[in-house]
């Protein structure tokens, strides 16, 4: 594929400004189903762009940082994943499968940011006692910089860089370890939702859990739903976790009213 100076600008600036918004921003921007679209737009095929970021989101929708532990960060991974399968013509569970090392790379730079942030913030205690709400803002925009540049300059340059030796490697493998890609990279999306059911999942839920299977079989059995299914399903979970928000909601109300009562008795 061809590709022109702007839409390697436009490249760098979305990965920067992503790589920004996964602890700064936090608008989700820097998801993989929005990146994926974005980066699809930019080089011509929003179509895989979605089938790309949507599958790196599912392997992804359990990964959650814990302290300083990090993921495989999923800007860089997401990123990469869509730019392989658009410029390489890669399966979609390939590209995401390959664009796993990028993913571990984008990691070792969150890590880098930190520590070398974590000296500074001495100086923002320092600033914070002399009320210098100034200092703590330039030291913000210095790490939220770092680690926009880091990113957008590993992606930009692998995009660059990556796509003549990407060709020929992707040409030398072999038909039986790109299926295995393939078949990988479509499991992570599984080991992605396992990761969430085992934080999520409790008791109360296993019957939201298993109804939600059931409603999808309906809807997919019928030909005329099939098309809108997940727009369907999206809908029916949506109202029944607000019912379940408003039950909750009014419950912890009348508790609270009757222990305002209550109290109020004992006063007197």
């Amino acid at each position: 594929m061809e590709y022109n100076a702007l839409q390697v600008i436009l490249v760098f600036i979305v990965t920067f400004i992503a790589a920004i918004d996964q602890f700064s921003f936090l608008e989700s921007l820097y998801q993989p189903i929005v990146t994926g679209a974005v980066i699809g737009l930019i080089l011509g095929d929003v179509q895989t762009g979605l089938i790309v970021g949507g599958t790196y989101q599912l392997m992804t929708i359990g990964n959650m940082p814990i302290g300083g532990a990090q993921p495989p960060n999923a800007v860089v991974g997401g990123i990469m994943a869509a730019i392989l399968a658009i410029t390489l013509d890669l399966d979609p569970n390939a590209a995401v499968a390959t664009a796993i090392p990028f993913s571990l790379l984008g990691q070792y730079g969150v890590t880098l940011i930190f520590t070398i942030m974590s000296p500074l913030m001495s100086k923002c205690d320092q600033y914070a006692a002399e009320a210098n709400p100034k200092g703590i803002e330039h030291i913000n925009y210095l790490s939220m910089c770092l680690l926009g540049l880091i990113f957008g300059v590993v992606v930009t340059l692998f995009f660059i860089g990556g796509q003549a030796v990407g060709k020929t490697v992707v040409d030398a493998i072999p038909a039986w370890l790109s299926k295995g890609l393939s078949a990988a990279g479509g499991m992570m999306r599984f080991v992605g939702f396992a990761i969430l059911l085992k934080f999520m999942m409790n008791r109360d839920m296993w019957g939201f859990y298993f109804m939600g299977f059931g409603f999808a079989i309906i809807v997919s059995g019928i030909s005329s739903l099939a098309t809108p299914a997940l727009l369907i399903l999206a809908l029916i979970g949506f109202g029944i976790a607000y019912w379940d928000y408003q039950q909750n909601t009014e419950l912890k109300g009348s508790v609270a009213v009757a222990n305002t009562d209550g109290g109020e008795e004992d006063g007197i």
